[in-house]
């Protein structure tokens, strides 16, 4: 199976099941917008609960934030949005289709990087244990040539995405040959930037509306009030503030499902710290964040750093944690030195002075940023991505399961009764009684005790416990595992503290 089969049967999955559903669907749907369902909420605000635990719970220096999607128009002046939030795009004829020419590039030379792995994957085959990796990488003439032809593309395209140069860009396209997805032509128009930012109108008349627009980040909404947070919180340097929300981009090429939308939420933290300490404060909280991702179990091997070719205005470092997505290698969380630039720009266009006054060295000044930023949209799908399976059992058969971590399943427990009848039903109904207080359980009665076990399976359902006859006897139940199927007999008493320890957010926020 491809991994584009995979991923269609990932997407398809999140439908059936009542994890993502296209929003607008009775009307034929709307692009690039998605609604979350009854678990895909769930599995969504078990994200952000670990989260913004691990950033509010675990710092005693880190508060919260929640600030309207509304702001002054001014603000987005000041901070570059309205001047410098631009995508470069390009027109194939033929199709109609518009795409990201920056993307375009980055993903020809993905393509050299799979060529490569190709021709390491093919000599492993073909010379079985003796096979040198490093050896082969550094004497292969397809290998050299492949790394060679990359590595010229990228610096090529470094030079002419920092140049802000359009015309080079469109030339790369056409040298390198790149075609249209659709039409399979190379067509192109010229390059052209487009701003992403959603404009909109407020007030009660239109001559005395004002335009305004919708957040396309929400860390401004943190900067223009850090000083409020800072003064009423008595918090000293350093601090963070942290904030989850909705923000909002008129993207272009809104496409992979969840992971490009026009309308998706973020999970950004402001780390407020004295000048000279922002690149010392950067590689602590790269450090910080890809083990907060690693935590989860899904594997080092699929997450990695890739810094920035082009800096944005605002910063003098940054990075990105990009996890192997089905479609490869792709950004779920920034981590970027925005230096004092933010608070500078908003003193400058405000007129107010919202320096910081510093009690250990008596003296003022505009504090500088590190920031991390988390797609959460982006999360939910490279969790999805990494638990979808679809395990070949002994006996020949095939189950689809999610192996979601336990601490983050939209379903923690599912309560079923063996038959309908006898008395377990009840039984079965008291223990979701007791346990509903503490975890997130179904009840289900409905088909064979296998046909359940496998709906839990889909679901990502860590646990099932199943009431028998001999639960009226004894009071134990059976306690199944999802990932090893593995059954064994507990005391029904015993069954909040023994989950307690398996399935809770503070579980995981213990290994951090």
């Amino acid at each position: 199976m491809t991994q584009e089969e995979v991923f269609k049967k990932i997407v398809a999955h999140c439908k059936e099941y009542g994890f993502v559903f296209p929003s607008s669907e009775i009307y034929d749907g709307l692009g690039a917008v998605y609604d979350y369902g009854q678990l895909g909420v769930e599995l969504k605000n078990n994200i952000k609960t670990y989260w913004w635990q691990s950033m509010v719970l675990l710092h005693d220096n880190i508060v919260g934030l929640d600030s309207a999607i509304f702001m002054h128009p001014t603000i987005w002046k000041a901070s570059g949005h309205v001047d410098a939030f631009n995508d470069p795009l390009i027109d194939n004829r033929d199709s109609k289709r518009r795409y990201r020419a920056d993307v375009l590039i980055e993903e020809q030379m993905a393509k050299y990087d799979e060529k490569i792995e190709k021709e390491v994957v093919k000599a492993r085959k073909r010379f079985g244990d003796s096979f040198d990796e490093a050896k082969y990488r550094a004497t292969s003439a397809n290998v050299l040539d492949y790394a060679a032809r990359r590595n010229a593309l990228h610096d090529r395209y470094k030079r002419a995405i920092n140049e802000n140069n359009l015309e080079e860009l469109k030339q790369i396209i056409v040298d390198e040959e790149i075609v249209c997805p659709v039409s399979g032509t190379r067509n192109w128009t010229d390059v052209r930037q487009f701003n992403l930012m959603f404009s909109t109108d407020m007030g009660s008349t239109a001559d005395s509306s004002m335009k305004i627009y919708l957040r396309p980040e929400t860390a401004q909404g943190i900067f223009v009030n850090y000083l409020n947070v800072q003064k009423t919180g008595r918090m000293k340097i350093p601090f963070g503030i942290a904030q989850i929300g909705k923000a909002f981009r008129n993207e272009i090429v809104a496409r992979q499902f969840i992971f490009r939308m026009r309308e998706f939420e973020q999970m950004e933290m402001q780390f407020f710290i004295k000048p000279g300490t922002e690149l010392d404060w950067f590689s602590k909280w790269k450090e910080s964040r890809m083990k907060w991702h690693q935590a989860l179990g899904f594997g080092a091997e699929r997450y990695r750093f890739h810094d920035h070719d082009k800096l944005a205005h605002y910063a003098n470092a940054a990075t990105d944690i990009e996890f192997l997505m089905p479609f490869g290698f792709k950004e779920v969380e920034g981590i970027h030195s925005r230096t004092d630039f933010d608070l500078s720009q908003h003193e400058k266009f405000s007129g107010k002075s919202i320096k910081y006054f510093d009690p250990e060295t008596n003296e003022s000044y505009t504090p500088y940023v590190v920031e991390t930023s988390i797609g959460l949209d982006r999360m939910f799908l490279s969790i999805m991505s990494a638990s979808y399976d679809e395990e070949v059992l002994e006996n020949g058969e095939t189950r689809t399961v999610l192996h979601l971590p336990a601490q983050l399943a939209p379903v923690k427990l599912a309560i079923l009764p063996l038959v309908r009848k006898d008395g377990l039903p009840e039984l079965a109904r008291s223990i979701l009684d007791d346990l509903k207080f503490h975890f997130n359980c179904q009840y289900d009665e409905k088909d064979s005790i296998g046909k359940r076990y496998r709906r839990q399976d889909a679901i990502g359902t860590p646990f099932c416990v199943t009431v028998d006859h001999q639960s009226l006897e004894d009071k134990t139940v059976t306690l199944r595992d999802r990932d090893s199927m593995e059954q064994q007999r507990i005391k029904i008493g015993d069954l909040c503290n023994v989950l307690s320890d398996k399935v809770s957010i503070t579980s995981l926020l213990k290994t951090l």
